[in-house]
């Protein structure tokens, strides 16, 4: 069964993901940004999700991690927790 590892960062407006995807995209630091605007309990390990399976997370967040290129920033992603900006580290 497929399995991937994650990171994110959980904002409560689009424009604030889009914000921090426009610092990401000039070479900020992932886990720095996760750990100080992230709104996730995972903003304390970086953004980091560990490692889980198709079904566990939320649609729109399944369909980024296990379709679209790997270690690239995706988002802002809306679901029902708010935007996230997801970053897919590896699958099998």
């Amino acid at each position: 069964m497929a399995k991937a590892a994650a990171v994110h960062i959980l904002v409560k407006t689009k424009a604030q993901a889009e914000q921090l995807k426009k610092q990401l995209d000039a070479g900020a630091n992932f886990h720095e940004l996760a750990k100080k605007h992230s709104i996730c309990p995972s903003a304390k390990r970086g953004g980091d999700l560990g490692e889980f399976r198709p079904g566990q997370m939320v649609k729109a967040f399944d369909n980024v991690v296990f379709k679209k290129p790997i270690l690239t920033v995706h988002g802002p992603v809306k679901t029902q927790f708010g935007y996230h900006l997801i970053k897919t580290l590896y699958r099998s």
